[in-house]
């Protein structure tokens, strides 16, 4: 099954460039998440840290 999609995909020009850009988007995101997350203030974590804890009611 693998070698049939595998002998079909090396026949299509220019479909190398797919992973790559694949790559790029997984790691462009992974990074933009990581420097948001790092930069986030300590009261904000503390907010969204708590949210499991808090009332329903309280929420709204």
């Amino acid at each position: 099954m693998l070698s049939y999609i595998k002998g079909h995909l090396t026949s299509i020009d220019g479909i190398e460039i797919y992973p790559i850009i694949s790559f790029l988007i997984f790691f462009t995101f992974f990074i933009g998440l990581t420097l948001y997350v790092v930069r986030m203030k300590k009261s904000r974590v503390d907010e969204i840290k708590n949210i499991p804890l808090e009332d329903e009611n309280q929420a709204l």
